[in-house]
């Protein structure tokens, strides 16, 4: 096993499912850029976890989105940092620990970049500290901004991708001062906003429309993640050194 000592373990979007022929509920969270450390190394910054039913039946989709703000222009070189370990943790027995890991690395760099994913497996540590690679060989490797794998197994996508997100920057900095930046355009929005100060309904902006993110997208048998009959999992992500 490779050890990883924690660098940051985010549980960002922690999402509730209930797999199969019941409805989906689900609880999350976005955030972009929200501590210096991240804004030191963008790479580390995890953006959104989504988890979805994949069109093909008995299939789910899991997303993990990082480096917030890629413009256009450097997405085409633009590739994940191969000291970065890169996890999609699932519980499925309800006790808020993971029983299932899908690890994630890369190697190489830019376009070039080749990711390696392993698991599902049972993870050889749990909890965000100490994460570790496991000596097992990856169950798909390959090149990055392609689609990988087989129609009925594991299928794995990583690389640039439009941030799917939407958010009103000049309005939550009115709703949340304290985040507002010291420079730019932005800083320059009144610290006490007044009722008429907001946008009217239907005018709201999407800051980050045009840029985009680096996602790793699987999608794998529902069954590989679930046990015991159970149909209810907990999946949330993790990005460590």
């Amino acid at each position: 096993m490779t050890p990883f000592s924690l660098h940051r373990a985010l549980p960002f979007a922690s999402l509730g499912l209930t797999l199969g022929a019941a409805a989906i509920g689900v609880a999350a969270a976005s955030d972009h850029q929200d501590t210096p450390e991240v804004e030191l190394n963008a790479l580390s910054d995890m953006t959104d976890v989504y988890a979805f039913p994949s069109p093909t039946a008995g299939r789910i989709v899991l997303v993990m989105n990082s480096r917030a703000f890629l413009t256009p222009a450097q997405s085409p070189s633009a590739g994940f940092d191969r000291n970065l370990l890169y996890q999609f943790k699932i519980d499925n027995t309800g006790d808020a620990v993971e029983d299932r890991v899908i690890q994630v690395t890369f190697s190489g760099s830019g376009a070039d970049q080749q990711v390696q994913v392993r698991g599902p497996m049972a993870p050889g540590v749990i909890g965000a500290m100490n994460n570790e690679v496991a000596s097992t060989p990856p169950a798909l490797s390959g090149r990055i901004g392609t689609a990988l794998g087989s129609t009925g197994g594991l299928q794995v996508f990583a690389g640039p991708r439009d941030d799917p997100f939407f958010i009103d920057l000049e309005q939550f900095f009115r709703i949340v001062p304290d985040r507002k930046p010291v420079t730019g355009q932005l800083s320059q929005l009144p610290d006490q906003p007044s009722a008429s100060a907001f946008r009217a309904a239907g005018q709201a902006v999407n800051y980050v429309a045009g840029f985009n993110v680096l996602s790793i997208i699987i999608e794998l048998p529902v069954s590989d993640l679930t046990t015991g009959g159970n149909p209810r999992i907990g999946i949330w992500g993790t990005i460590s050194r």
